[in-house]
């Protein structure tokens, strides 16, 4: 289920980031470990989250996901192993939050595209998912929220 979507202005945002570039069939496999690289990092170097944790993918491929786990900070993250500093950069975005089970992303994000193309509005190649609620806070996958934010052209 999707909220109503809405366009807005969002601004540069510094994150603390793993980038990655791996088979869709790994997806799964490789978020935990990757999300927990990168609040360990936050934690040595005394740095408090600036928000929830968000994946930013720079290009939508069907076979390979090429993207950064994030983690908005408010000071900069010095680079540790795989953790490097980052900015999303500001962009005009469509936003939405689609509220339930992760397997039912792909099918919210076509949704949603379905109502950018119906709006006449140009996505970009890049996007991200902000995860509000997921498994760290209800064992109910009805529960869970995610952000969806689509950059867009022009």
């Amino acid at each position: 289920m999707l909220d109503a979507p809405q366009i807005l202005e969002v601004p540069e945002q510094h994150v603390a980031r793993v980038r990655l570039t791996v088979p869709r069939a790994e997806i799964r496999s490789v978020m935990g470990p990757g999300i927990g690289e990168v609040y360990a990092a936050l934690q040595a170097q005394g740095i408090t989250p600036a928000g929830p944790w968000l994946s930013y993918h720079l290009r939508m491929d069907p076979e390979v996901f090429d993207f950064a786990i994030c983690v908005p900070v408010s000071s900069p993250v010095s680079a540790t192993g795989r953790v490097t500093p980052g900015v999303l950069p500001a962009a005009r975005v469509a936003r939405t939050i689609y509220r339930g089970p992760y397997e039912g992303l792909g099918g919210a994000w076509g949704e949603f595209r379905a109502w950018i193309d119906g709006q006449g509005l140009e996505p970009r190649a890049d996007l991200w998912e902000c995860y509000l609620a997921g498994p760290e806070s209800s064992d109910d996958p009805t529960l869970w929220s995610t952000q969806l934010n689509q950059p867009l052209a022009g």
